[in-house]
């Protein structure tokens, strides 16, 4: 009982901070060091993982109708939209695959420390501020998604490889990316959305099956944690992603800028603490 209230709260931090350009995998890990699921190593390491695939279904329900070509009430310019959307999505997350299934094994044996987390937290925290700063004086050059450019849908994807680094965040990376070349807030945002459906899905695909490649299996416990932080992180991102779209609208990203800072200086604090 106690691993399902555990795995509720997880799925709760996942749930805010997947879309939110905070890093999801900083919070997950300065959790873990509280919340301790009393599992495998190896399961603990998956469920990390793909309880995002709640987060990626609050994406597809909120925008069904949107990433629907089939979806009636669209007339055939609408679909045909609908498709170009879904082109540049898959093109977009190409990078990521290329690089990042070769050197997804090397990055978490190498890279996932507090150490490296805390250190791309204030660095990205830093780049939001400037970013923010200097886009004060520039106008957005993409201020719809239908007119997006293939090759500008492409740039974001590159940018997407930086979130292998653990403590980056997929979403502050691709937002980043897209408002550093010249797309308004809000298309960086829906469009990083977008990004995160294949890019999740095959993430948190690729992990289950190393899981049970190694031999390992659910038991009936397991498969109720597993179930209980995915519905959670469902319910949460759902809130999440409304909250940060109604935000962007009115504020910019320097909160979150500031916000990651803070966080990045207490896991250094922290975890500086119990290492010295």
């Amino acid at each position: 009982m106690l691993d399902i209230i555990k795995a509720a709260i997880l799925g709760i931090i996942e749930g805010i901070t997947e879309f939110l350009p905070i890093s999801s995998t900083g919070h997950l890990y300065l959790a873990d060091e509280f919340i301790k699921l009393h599992e495998s190593t190896a399961f603990i390491n998956m469920f990390m993982v793909v309880i995002q695939l709640g987060a990626i279904l609050a994406v597809v329900v909120l925008y069904f109708g949107k990433l629907n070509p089939w979806a009636p009430h669209k007339n055939q310019l609408e679909r045909h939209q609908t498709w170009t959307l879904w082109f540049k999505v898959i093109l977009a997350v190409l990078p990521s695959v290329i690089v990042g299934l070769p050197l997804n094994d090397w990055m978490e044996a190498h890279l996932t420390s507090w150490q490296v987390i805390a250190t791309t937290l204030i660095v990205y925290g830093i780049l939001f501020i400037v970013i923010e700063t200097y886009n004060r004086r520039t106008t957005a050059r993409f201020t719809d998604l239908n007119q997006l450019p293939f090759k500008i849908a492409i740039l974001i994807g590159l940018f997407q490889i930086l979130s292998m680094v653990p403590g980056t965040s997929r979403s502050g990376a691709t937002i980043l990316g897209g408002i550093l070349i010249g797309t308004s807030r809000f298309v960086a945002t829906e469009f990083s959305f977008f990004l995160a459906i294949p890019t999740m899905f095959g993430a948190s695909l690729l992990k289950l099956l190393k899981y049970f490649l190694h031999g390992n299996t659910f038991t009936g416990s397991q498969t109720l944690v597993l179930l209980t932080g995915t519905v959670v992180s469902f319910a949460v991102a759902y809130l999440a992603i409304k909250f940060l779209l109604n935000y962007i609208r009115h504020n910019d990203f320097k909160g979150f800028g500031w916000y990651r800072i803070g966080l990045g200086v207490i896991v250094i604090a922290y975890f500086g603490l119990i290492h010295a």
